[in-house]
């Protein structure tokens, strides 16, 4: 019998454990998870927070309304997952791990042929002076989302301070703002989302963030916390800003302390657990997938470290097909994001501009403004566009989308363009849906193809 032991109950673990009892029934599948969750939906945190989700517990449920708790999985999917159980060693000889019960104190050993490590990963929590005051919260367990929406339901914050203006902070930001408290963002760098949209286009957004109430603080360091028992005020490089709560939104790092010690290659650039593109690493017996790997970025070729939940489940299913020795490859991702701002819908997929000139492509880029439907249909959306391509061989390399129009899809239209390394010629080319209610005759991606040509004529 096939003996699989996973680290890890939330994305990529139990996807791989589920996709391995539906390809190989009789295999053994044991998931250990150090916490007493598993298998919650994180990235529906900030939305709980804003009150749009009623109940932590709808992030664990399945569409028909099943918790995912421990029963579910051993009663539905035939998987032993084990809670509280946190690995402390793993044998590569031997071929086991050890194992810490931590509601015992006690350790056990459990065999394996083929491991799997979904560790995850950690926010980053500088060691600023008063960080341990109470009321100074990451948003990356539901403990965290739980503690602030208690605090807010129960009047005990008036004014929020973010620290960190990427996806996260900027999430954080409108759902406290919709729980009617007085937020303020501080972001080290010149912008927001600095890893995202390129500088025109994150001014757009502290533009409308600022007119619609977000105070967006850049070029701002934070120093230190002050207050007593709980945090007060958050001192920074410039000022003293009052705040009752604080959101720690300032980035992760990969969960390697395990593969490190075991003797597994990392990355050199990312620090994360090195993989091939079967998802296995150093050690053929070990596969790793989720935030706690490093991806390949499908336009450049570069090794980098892109946490994400959508990679996580794709991850944990190539995972559990090769497990079945089907020889599934992932290649890789393209830094698609999406996210709303109030009423603002900011996409961005492929390389920005500033990452183009970094890596030292010969670029054209195309700025176009319009709508996601013809004038004439009632409340058509907004959209800007910014797509980078490459002067060379006219391949598409990016694109940022900005407006309270459907940005998503011609986000998803342009990665797929990306996936396939295609042309600015096959942007234009693409024979996409068409009438009134949806889209113009000549789609919004269309329109910035056509200005990319005529540059390049």
């Amino acid at each position: 019998m096939q003996k699989i032991v996973v680290i890890g109950g939330v994305a990529a673990g139990l996807t791989a454990a589920a996709k391995v009892k539906r390809d190989n029934p009789a295999a053994q599948v044991v998931v250990l998870e150090k916490g007493s969750l598993i298998s919650y939906g994180a990235c529906g945190m900030p939305f709980y927070v804003a009150g749009e989700i009623p109940a932590m517990t709808n992030l664990m449920m399945t569409a028909q309304g099943k918790l995912r708790d421990q029963a579910y999985f051993r009663q539905d999917k035939h998987i032993d997952v084990r809670t509280r159980s946190m690995v402390t060693h793993i044998d590569r000889v031997q071929k086991t791990v050890e194992v810490k019960n931590l509601a015992t104190a006690e350790y056990s050993r459990i065999p394996y042929d083929q491991l799997v490590l979904a560790t995850g990963a950690t926010p980053f929590k500088p060691a600023w002076p008063g960080v341990e005051l109470a009321n100074i919260h990451p948003l990356w367990h539901p403990d965290d989302a739980v503690a602030i929406r208690t605090g807010i339901e129960q009047g005990l914050f008036k004014r929020a301070l973010i620290i960190g203006a990427g996806l996260i902070g900027m999430e954080m930001a409108e759902a406290l703002q919709r729980q009617k408290l007085e937020v303020t963002v501080v972001e080290m760098r010149e912008q927001v989302f600095p890893a995202l949209l390129d500088s025109e286009c994150a001014a757009a957004v502290s533009q409308y963030a600022s007119y619609n109430g977000i105070t967006i603080l850049t070029g701002e360091k934070v120093e230190r916390f002050t207050g007593n028992g709980a945090v007060q005020a958050v001192v920074t490089s410039q000022r003293t800003l009052p705040a009752d709560l604080v959101i720690l939104a300032v980035g992760a790092g990969p969960n390697v302390e395990l593969a490190r010690a075991a003797g597994l290659a990392l990355g050199d650039g990312t620090g994360a657990i090195a993989v091939n593109e079967y998802l296995q690493t150093s050690d053929p017996a070990i596969y790793a997938g989720g935030d706690c790997v490093e991806n390949t970025n499908l336009v450049s070729g570069q090794k980098v470290f892109a946490p994400m939940g959508s990679t996580a489940n794709k991850h944990g299913r190539v995972i559990g097909g090769n497990l079945c020795g089907r020889k599934v490859k992932f290649r890789g991702v393209l830094n698609t994001a999406v996210v709303r701002l109030m009423d603002l819908n900011i996409g961005k997929t492929g390389l920005t501009e500033r990452e183009a000139k970094q890596l030292g492509y010969d670029y054209v880029t195309a700025t176009v403004s319009g709508h996601d439907k013809p004038h004439y249909m009632p409340q058509p959306g907004r959209l800007t566009s910014k797509l980078v391509v490459n002067a060379q061989n006219r391949q598409v390399l990016g694109v940022q989308i900005l407006g309270d129009g459907q940005v998503d899809k011609r986000i998803d239209v342009i990665a797929s363009v990306l996936n396939f390394a295609g042309t600015v010629d096959d942007l234009f080319d693409i024979d996409l849906a068409y009438a009134p209610p949806y889209s113009s005759p000549i789609d919004h991606v269309a329109v910035a193809a056509n200005m990319i040509m005529n540059k390049l004529k």
